[in-house]
């Protein structure tokens, strides 16, 4: 823990260092890479694949969620009927998740060249879903009051229903990545009726139990959650990093190929995730940093929290008088894992800091349809590397979609 933050102050110094040798009107003058500075729909653009933008899917407590689309790949445009893929980003990102890394690496180009109708989500609360009919993010703090359960109880069915109503199709091929899993089993543990519309589950990183993590800010976020959740409250911080200008100009300035402190930047992705240089292309991290982190509710972070620091799959705490009058009981009833009958393939790795083995196959254990059990086929492999890793098609997206014809 100490080492930790040790290595986050030594950044903090050394970017400052960086930020005051880069004034920010040399960036122009950089060899940085095209996609610095684009956005989810400018990059698929960029690509030459077709995109579309689905904007402001009401949901039924009033979040505006947006949705983008790859309709097709480059050369299966005249294809009718296809499949529905639909993939779910993770805690703090968005739909850029699926693109960040261009055509040869990133799913959502792989998944539409296969033949797939692409469908990214971005959950409420992200850049992209940061809307409502009535209330306001940037000032009613009610706005923020939810947390990755509202996301799997509320959004996914809202923009899963969306899909199909358009498309025509009657399931989808749902993947996820870490809270994009979590939001998936809550989806399918409150509203079961669901499982009908899900042809396959395929879950990158899958998060419920956490007791095991390794992950230091989340072990230290555990050990103080109920403190903080106050202190949070109190001073009225409801929102966790949006995405702002700042990051990306960070990104631009402290990350580039010509920064000395290039190396320390991927020290942040591997303090998140795990430790593995060798499959993180560097040149990388302004492309990423454009668009994440997206923002999320601090309110999900303390969700998180509590299943480490009780070691359970449970809705939220709020304490023994809340708990009561919303549960009926002193403690948050436990997800009915039970309910989940979708068939589903665990794809997780031995070096995630986040999604530990020993919590995965506690709970693939309890999965009453589980078609997959696949341990990534690198020692290294780490919670980052399902999205970002040079290496992902071969050690997970191949597998991924090889399991996914199986239920074509």
């Amino acid at each position: 823990m100490f080492d930790t933050m040790k290595n986050v102050i030594g950044f903090v110094l050394l970017l400052t260092a960086a930020l005051a040798q880069d004034a920010p009107e040399t960036l122009d003058e950089r060899n940085q890479h095209p996609d610095v500075g684009l956005n989810t729909i400018q990059m698929i653009q960029r690509q030459e694949y077709p995109v579309e933008e689905h904007i402001n899917i009401q949901t039924p407590d009033g979040y505006l969620l947006d949705m983008h689309r790859i309709p097709h790949g480059k050369n299966n445009a005249g294809q009718t009927n296809k499949p529905v893929a639909f993939v779910m980003h993770g805690l703090l990102s968005s739909s850029a998740d699926w693109v960040n890394m261009g055509s040869e690496k990133s799913i959502a180009y792989q998944l539409a060249d296969e033949g797939y109708d692409v469908w990214m989500g971005n959950a409420r609360g992200n850049t992209w879903s940061r809307k409502h009919i009535i209330l306001n993010p940037n000032r009613d703090s009610d706005f923020w009051d939810f947390s990755w359960h509202e996301i799997g109880s509320i959004d996914l069915p809202t923009m899963i229903d969306y899909v199909l109503r358009v498309t025509g199709r009657q399931q989808v091929f749902y993947i996820g990545h870490s809270q994009g899993t979590t939001a998936f089993w809550v989806m399918l543990s409150e509203r079961p009726e669901y499982n009908d519309k899900i042809r396959l589950m395929v879950a990158l990183a899958p998060i419920a139990y956490m007791s095991n993590l390794t992950n230091p800010f989340f072990q230290l976020l555990a050990m103080f959650h109920n403190t903080l959740e106050w202190i949070f409250s109190f001073i009225g911080i409801d929102e966790f990093l949006p995405n702002t200008n700042l990051f990306g100009l960070i990104g631009q300035i402290a990350c580039n190929d010509e920064s000395f402190v290039q190396g320390l930047c991927a020290s942040v992705f591997f303090l998140i995730g795990g430790w593995n240089s060798a499959q993180l292309n560097q040149s990388m991290i302004p492309v990423i940093t454009t668009n994440t982190p997206a923002g999320a509710a601090t309110k999900q972070m303390i969700h998180y929290a509590q299943g480490i620091s009780s070691g359970h799959f449970r809705k939220y705490d709020y304490g023994l008088i809340l708990n009561l009058i919303r549960y009926g009981s002193l403690s948050p009833p436990a997800y009915e894992i039970a309910n989940i009958r979708a068939p589903v393939g665990l794809f997780y790795s031995a070096n995630d800091w986040l999604a530990a083995v020993v919590d995965v196959h506690q709970f693939a254990n309890q999965l009453p349809n589980l078609a997959l059990q696949y341990l990534v086929p690198d020692p290294r492999f780490n919670h980052l590397d399902y999205l970002f890793a040079i290496d992902v098609r071969p050690l997970c997206y191949d597998r991924a979609l090889a399991l996914m014809r199986q239920f074509a």
